[in-house]
């Protein structure tokens, strides 16, 4: 990558902060921001970055910009707009997008761009903020092989494991079924974890046994014995809309597909309910306290 590149980011939420840190720290090019909040602004201008004062600027400042947005709304939104990146934007950019996204929309845009001669490459990311901040996501990327090659050795700074999906929409594809099965993990936890306890085995001692069998996941030993043991689920973390609003979609493309998913329905059911319950904001895994609600 030359260093004369200049990066742009947009949105610098519980990702994107991070994850624009990661790489404003690896030099792979000067690097201009723009977010709503001016809290991570402030202390990412510490850290190098330069500010925009629109989207418009960065589209017309940088050569590759990254986004990491919400949702599908607001992806749609920053690109497609009158002020936004298409109409500011020049043949060649890249535009890649971090955030979770229906492919539909993900294939919408890159058309839209591509009619610019403007690049598009959906790169969703998997794992926690705490693998932002240690630069150890797991990044999918929807894309040809020239842009995936040339946005790659930015990409390692913010991730471990990068992986090549296919073409633009591919990344939003494993992506989405990626939470998907999460969620459907750490509901199937959640009911583990209460039945074992009032069958008298208690929850530490359940979870370190499952851990040595074949019941053995990431979201057991990261979910489960982080904040479902504890009872730890904090705000700004993974929320339960957030976490809804992912499944949605992964529901969404199913239909597509001509897929039926009742256990994908289940678990959007449960986010749905914990969401009204009161706890939208909250780590999803509280949804958890709707399955030890007496019955």
């Amino acid at each position: 990558m030359n260093n004369a590149t200049k990066l742009g980011f947009i949105g610098l939420g519980v990702m994107g902060e991070p994850m624009c840190r990661n790489m404003i720290k690896a030099c792979l090019g000067a690097m201009i921001v723009f977010d709503l909040s001016p809290d991570p602004i402030a202390r990412l201008q510490a850290d190098g970055a330069q500010i925009a004062r629109s989207v418009g600027e960065i589209a017309q400042a940088a050569d590759i910009i990254f986004l990491s947005l919400p949702g599908g709304p607001e992806v749609e939104k920053i690109v497609l707009a009158d002020d936004g990146l298409l109409a500011n934007g020049r043949a060649d950019q890249i535009i890649v997008d971090m955030s979770t996204c229906p492919v539909a929309i993900a294939r919408k845009v890159a058309h839209q761009l591509a009619l610019k001669n403007i690049i598009f490459a959906d790169a969703p990311v998997a794992r926690t903020r705490q693998a932002a901040i240690d630069g150890a996501l797991s990044i999918m990327v929807g894309s040809d092989d020239a842009t995936y090659n040339r946005i790659h050795p930015i990409l390692a700074a913010t991730a471990t494991d990068i992986s090549h999906c296919g073409d633009v929409g591919s990344g939003q594809v494993v992506k989405l079924l990626n939470n998907m099965l999460l969620v459907q993990t750490v509901v199937a936890l959640a009911e583990a974890i209460t039945i074992g306890e009032r069958a008298g085995v208690v929850r530490e001692v359940l979870l370190d046994a499952l851990s040595k069998g074949s019941a053995d996941s990431f979201a057991l030993r990261n979910h489960g014995r982080k904040a479902m043991l504890p009872g730890d689920f904090p705000v700004g973390a993974f929320g339960t809309d957030y976490a809804h609003k992912d499944i949605s979609y992964a529901l969404e493309l199913a239909a597509d597909c001509g897929v039926k998913s009742p256990a994908g329905e289940l678990a959007k059911e449960m986010l749905k309910r914990t969401s009204e319950a009161g706890y939208g904001q909250e780590y999803f895994p509280v949804l958890m306290k709707l399955v030890e609600e007496p019955r």
